[in-house]
């Protein structure tokens, strides 16, 4: 029998994300630089059947939900292969995959047949010209395209991540409002993180979530919490007070949540990481490739969650910001 993920504070790790690349076709200012990205090479990236591996070590450990992440998971040659995979293994309860929606309208239906049906797309702005200052690169009308695509197939749910900076994204509040209430996909809004190629980020640059709540209150209608909240979830969730339209905020900066954490994460070249900001990381990619069993695995992964920090701390005088950008570690 064995038992939990636990760390030193209590929390029991059921929760997986895994980055399947680190290549992505935007240059979003938040995640990765404009030019000249260093790119893993493809002999580092862990194959489908070595992230099958872990994941059916992790699961009599616990571990029942994936999150697939990149870079762009899409970009990634054949991911409907890795997840129907993924999705046989006995003991997964739920699979979801987080993508910037560009190659979504093409892969869909690929996807949703290999047994995925939760997707968040990453997408800061409804106007097609801010989504290009903020991406660097063109592609609006593809990502709304994936979508309604997603939607038709009938992916449920879809959720709309919007990372939310002061000076840039104030005017896209309502519009992202409304689209909710227009089409029945979630927007969750994200506050602006330490996690930029640049590392330009500050405090100042945060816009909040009680921000956000009160122009969508004053411009559209109250919001009413959600009833039967899933304490472990990031989100805090509300719904407009006539039930049409799903807003969620994920307040990392304002309001942490890091002591309901339930997540880990395995990086494309196969690092184990506790903590989205962590400064240490486990090699299991080593592990998976020199022939060491699964006891092994299970050992590194056991010593990963043991050595969890309470919490990112973000706001501490002594935060020091991960080397590695978000594209580089998992969104």
């Amino acid at each position: 029998m064995h038992l939990p993920l636990i760390d030193g504070f209590g929390r029991e790790h059921t929760n997986l994300r895994i980055s399947v690349t680190d290549r992505c076709n935007l240059r979003c200012f938040y995640c990765m630089p404009a030019e000249h990205v260093q790119f893993m090479e493809r002999s580092e990236i862990l194959t489908f059947d070595e992230i099958e591996r872990f994941v059916r070590i992790a699961v009599p450990l616990g571990l029942r939900k994936l999150r697939l992440t990149g870079g762009e998971p899409l970009v990634r040659r054949d991911l409907n292969v890795l997840i129907r995979k993924l999705a046989q293994i006995k003991g997964i309860e739920d699979i979801g995959l987080t993508t910037n929606g560009i190659l979504l309208a093409d892969q869909a239906r690929d996807l949703f047949d290999a047994g995925l049906r939760r997707i968040n797309v990453s997408l800061d702005a409804l106007d097609a010209q801010k989504f290009a200052a903020i991406t660097r690169r063109q592609g609006y009308e593809k990502v709304i395209n994936g979508i309604q695509t997603a939607k038709g197939i009938g992916f449920d749910p879809i959720k709309v991540n919007a990372v939310a900076v002061r000076g840039l994204t104030e005017e896209e509040i309502v519009p992202f409002g409304l689209f909710a209430r227009r089409t029945g996909v979630e927007i969750r809004f994200i506050e602006f993180m330490p996690l930029d190629a640049d590392n330009a980020w500050d405090h100042g640059k945060v816009l909040y979530s009680n921000e956000i709540v009160e122009v969508l209150e004053r411009e559209i209608m109250p919001l009413v919490p959600l009833p039967n909240r899933n304490p472990k979830a990031p989100a805090t969730e509300f719904v407009f007070a006539d039930g049409i339209g799903r807003i969620g905020f994920i307040s990392s900066v304002s309001q942490p949540f890091c002591m309901s954490c339930d997540r880990f994460r395995i990086t494309a070249d196969g690092k184990l990481r506790n903590c989205l900001f962590s400064t240490e990381e486990t090699d299991v990619k080593v592990l998976l490739r020199s022939g060491s069993d699964d006891s092994a695995v299970e050992a590194a992964i056991r010593s990963s969650i043991a050595m969890k920090k309470a919490g990112h701390e973000i706001n501490a005088a002594n935060f020091i910001q991960p080397s590695r950008p978000m594209y580089s570690i998992g969104g």
